[in-house]
């Protein structure tokens, strides 16, 4: 969930959109959208299964100081033009080294320097958690991918069509409901009250679906939070509750939680954000998530987003043929990017963004070499139309991984029929 309260113009995801929740590229059509919406690629052919082969890995560089002093450079350089307070970059590969660097500061009241173990907010980084759990319920065959929703949630529009894996893809045309007016109103004016999951699909349910099941891709927080849905009414607890059991638990992710309320751990960043009532830039640490749930509520820090990164990729909760089932991509107009089951693919780079107020994330890994990059940054306002994110995942990119440049264009905006319109 992202977008610019300035234009109300949706950036992604989620990433969601890259969003709360994501970042990608809004596919043309796409309506507004609200805060957890990050850029999300849209569907694109599946690429031929990535080389672990020791060659490959060998085209990372070693992460030597030299090196470092270019990705230092780097990311000062897109920090000072983007105008971002704080940034934590992480990069890792077998054999390479590390490179861990934090820079600006985490409070620009009091200046506390940025530093790599603080909470974040991770925004649509939340749906990779939550499609997972779902995932986890296909291999125990509690559900199955094809099965229509309409058997585990009622009152969703075309529920008797829409499948379990068109929402986990986005292709289900539900209606997001953070692109609804009124629900801006109701966050924006009262942003430490609590959203019940079906109160957001209230808001969503309210408009017509944007195109039939499986004909489009069109990023939603509504998908992600029907899902949670299915986990709590499948898994037989609450989502929060199945997540840390099944995936935060068994991956010794310590620091990761999906809050229930505005609660916030200690150390964390401030957060700041122009997407607020008055469009002026407001501090939005201690906003209640819970608009975003199942799509982009969760808190992480540095060290447990690296490992989700590999964990999440490879499918180490998973069976093979799920993993499988998950990476698939659909054909779409942006060669080498696509989504596939809450999960993306940009040039190699498999992960998720994340962005919602005050906050944005970037969570990747690179097949080939191994290779983990991890992007922490207490603010989610655009730089001439990009997430920042997005801004450092390619700045870093170009400069380790050139045949694998982590970008997710701004979508060239419709000619107007005005030529003198502003």
């Amino acid at each position: 969930m992202r977008c610019s309260r300035t234009c109300r113009r949706r950036v992604c995801a989620g990433v969601a959109g890259i969003a709360a929740l994501g970042i990608f590229a809004a596919p043309a059509g796409a309506g507004t959208a609200f805060a957890a919406d990050p850029p999300v690629p849209a569907p694109f052919a599946a690429p031929a299964a990535p080389s672990a082969s020791a060659s490959a890995r060998s085209d990372f560089p070693e992460l030597t100081p030299a090196v470092a002093a270019r990705l230092d450079q780097a990311i000062q350089d897109v920090q000072k033009e983007a105008g971002v307070p704080g940034v934590t970059v992480a990069l890792s590969a077998p054999g390479k080294g590390t490179y861990i660097r934090s820079f600006g500061v985490a409070d620009t009241e009091t200046h506390r320097p940025m530093e790599s173990g603080l909470y974040m907010r991770i925004g649509s980084e939340t749906k990779t958690f939550t499609v997972t759990a779902l995932l986890q319920l296909v291999d125990r065959g509690k559900v199955g991918l094809d099965d229509p929703i309409s058997r585990y949630v009622d009152g969703v529009p075309n529920g008797d069509k829409i499948t379990l894996r068109q929402l986990a893809a986005m292709r289900s045309g539900l209606f997001n409901y953070t692109a609804d007016e009124d629900f801006f109103k109701a966050l924006t004016t009262n942003p430490e009250r609590s959203f019940t999951p079906q109160e957001l699909l209230d808001y969503a349910f309210e408009h017509p679906v944007q195109f039939q099941p499986g004909a489009g891709f069109e990023y939603s927080n509504t998908n992600t939070v029907v899902l949670g849905l299915v986990v709590e009414k499948v898994g037989g607890m609450p989502l929060q509750d199945f997540i840390r059991k099944n995936i935060v638990g068994p991956t010794g992710m310590s620091r990761t939680s999906f809050p229930t309320d505005a609660a916030f751990p200690s150390p964390h960043t401030h957060g700041y954000t122009e997407q607020t009532a008055s469009g002026q830039l407001e501090d939005a640490t201690d906003w209640n998530p819970s608009w975003g749930w199942a799509a982009g509520a969760m808190i992480s820090d540095l060290q447990d987003l690296r490992t989700w990164a590999r964990v999440v990729a490879t499918g180490t909760l998973l069976t093979p043929k799920t993993q499988a089932e998950r990476l698939r991509v659909y054909p779409g107009d942006t060669p080498g990017s696509g989504y596939g089951l809450g999960i993306f693919d940009i040039q190699g780079w498999i992960g998720h963004n994340g962005s919602l107020p005050g906050y944005q994330s970037l969570t990747v890994y690179l097949p080939e070499a191994k290779a983990t990059l991890v992007i922490l940054l207490n603010t989610d306002v655009t730089h001439e139309g990009s997430a920042p994110s997005t801004l450092f995942g390619k700045a870093v990119t170009q400069i380790v991984t050139p045949d694998h440049v982590y970008d997710i264009p701004v979508p060239a905006a419709p000619p107007s029929e005005d030529p003198g319109a502003e």
